[in-house]
């Protein structure tokens, strides 16, 4: 029978050398995520809360593991009667709703591959993405069907598409097939190693590639998790995020997590965010623990913060946090922000958590137990204070099985035992690791290699910067200068700005990391997961 305590990796929390030195794998050979986050817990508990739905209209909707697992058993039903067999897609185009866990849980139950994918995508990009991946099915909604049926004809494998809303030959209703009985139904007997989960990289640099996961890798996050949000989970826990469950930030470093645990989620969709109703939606359903991206807490340290907040633990992700964020957690919001790091190929590999390590602010901190993290070049591991790229040892729990249909790509990405991330950092003489820049996003400038992170840092601690973001302009003397592009808060006075920034850089960076032009923007240009897109600021 599961409890909440029984299923952490972690014992207690204490320092971190000793979490790492005494940490061993245990991932059973048989497993199926479907059955640890869904069917275990409607088996022991079956009233326990999974899912706390707040739908557009403020209802709450209250969804237990054993509705969850009734659900998920008819649409696994229905999708093998449509021919979804073992290692099929099935695409999950729905917003944060029940329906959307409903569809990873049911996917995988037949042995099939859940492929998120963003509801906001056009059509070129869900072309591309389905296409790729070969979809034998999509589930969706209103709001996204037409987009799906104006495709259909450029999509030979999709056999079937299921709508949230009301049924239209050939379109399948999602309540009536959830509602439909499913006795006798066994799920399938799965490895770990077994593929269940494929998703999509933002595309940053080339064309989206698809990350293909086992069912392993759901206990390769747990263990940065159990550190990041503070010692989680803890009785009376709640989880939520903004995150958009199409990103693996939002489906694994919260909600595919917490149903695993038996902590309620939160779901909610944000047409757009907005840092009020966050606070709103925290406060009224007392959540605990939240994963929040950074530009989602920049935009919350503008808005006032309400009385009544219960949060224990925030954890981030995406970007390097600076100072100022993380004094305003402990602060104002009252808890803890702590950072982790990796990328839809390796997730959750890196953490800096208040408590059991001393935190180095804009520091990405140490390797999660479990995890071994290395900065290396041509030649090998690097020294201390040099810049390498971060690579992760494999295998690794956490780490995909392949890149969908890209063998050249997948080769290219582990080699020779590591998994390159494509990320430069350095460490410390503590071993915290600090990210420096994309390789691809470094400034040669004068001779120099500057990365864009610490200077964002410095300018995102003038108060009236909202965001940052720094590039490279090719120059014909110095191959680069530094170019600052800047978003100011609501009223901020433009006068004087600029040498002030330039000042606040000398001052906390260097002289020579000093933008030579500084641009205000009314927004600047972000990827799906919120992350800068420094590439198409580039001129």
């Amino acid at each position: 029978m599961p409890d909440t305590a029984s299923r952490r990796l972690l014992g207690r929390i204490t320092d971190w050398d000793s979490l790492r030195a005494g940490f061993r794998w245990d991932i059973p050979a048989r497993m199926n995520i479907a059955h640890l986050c869904c069917d275990s817990w409607a088996a022991a508990e079956p009233d326990r809360t999974a899912i706390i739905h707040i739908p557009a209209d403020g209802a709450r909707e209250i969804w237990t593991y054993s509705q969850l697992k009734r659900a998920s058993d008819g649409l696994a039903v229905a999708l093998a009667a449509s021919g979804v067999t073992r290692g099929d897609r099935v695409a999950v185009l729905l917003p944060q709703t029940p329906a959307a866990l409903i569809t990873h849980v049911a996917a995988m139950k037949l042995g099939a591959v859940s492929l998120p994918l963003f509801t906001l995508f056009g059509a070129d990009a869900l072309r591309y993405r389905l296409q790729d991946a070969g979809a034998r099915a999509v589930v969706t909604d209103p709001a996204t069907l037409d987009r799906v049926m104006a495709l259909a004809t450029d999509l030979p494998d999709l056999r079937t598409i299921i709508t949230t809303g009301e049924a239209r030959a050939p379109v399948l209703a999602f309540d009536a097939l959830i509602a439909t009985p499913a006795s006798g139904f066994t799920p399938a007997d799965t490895t770990a190693e077994d593929p269940a989960v494929m998703i999509y990289t933002s595309g940053t640099t080339g064309d989206p590639k698809g990350v293909l996961h086992a069912h392993r890798f759901l206990f390769g996050h747990l263990p940065c998790l159990e550190l990041a949000l503070g010692d989680f989970p803890q009785p009376g826990d709640t989880g939520w995020t903004p995150a958009d469950w199409a990103w693996i930030g939002g489906l694994m470093d919260m909600a595919l997590p917490c149903l695993y645990y038996g902590v309620p989620l939160v779901a909610h969709r944000f047409a757009k965010f907005d840092p009020d109703a966050a606070f709103r939606l925290m406060t009224a359903e007392c959540v605990t623990r939240a994963f929040i991206p950074p530009t989602a807490l920049r935009l919350m340290r503008q808005a006032p913060t309400p009385k009544g907040l219960g949060l224990r633990a925030i954890g981030s992700g995406g970007e390097a946090l600076g100072a100022d964020l993380l004094d305003w957690g402990r602060e104002v919001m009252g808890c803890p922000i702590n950072e982790f790091y990796g990328q839809t190929e390796a997730n959750l590999v890196l953490a800096a958590c208040t408590g059991p390590m001393a935190r180095v602010p804009g520091a990405m901190g140490l390797p999660v137990p479990g995890h071994d993290v290395s900065l290396r070049d041509a030649r090998g591991e690097v020294g201390t204070g040099q810049v390498g790229e971060v690579c992760v040892r494999a295998p690794d729990p956490v780490m995909m099985l392949r890149y969908w249909n890209k063998p050249e790509a997948t080769a290219k990405k582990i080699t020779d035992g590591w998994l390159r991330t494509g990320d430069l950092a350095t460490q410390g003489a503590t071993g915290q690791i600090t990210f420096h820049a994309r390789d691809d996003d470094v400034i040669t400038s004068a001779g120099y290699r500057i990365g864009p992170v610490e200077i964002e840092q410095a300018l995102a601690t003038h108060p009236d910067v909202v965001m940052a973001a720094v590039v490279g302009e090719p120059d014909p003397v110095r191959t680069e200068i530094v170019v600052a592009h800047i978003v100011l808060r609501d009223g901020a006075d433009w006068s004087g700005m600029e040498e002030s920034l330039k000042t606040l850089v000398r001052d906390r960076v260097s002289a020579h990391c000093v933008p030579r032009r500084i641009i205000r923007a009314d927004s600047l240009p972000m990827t799906a997961t919120g992350k800068i897109l420094r590439r198409a600021l580039r001129t």
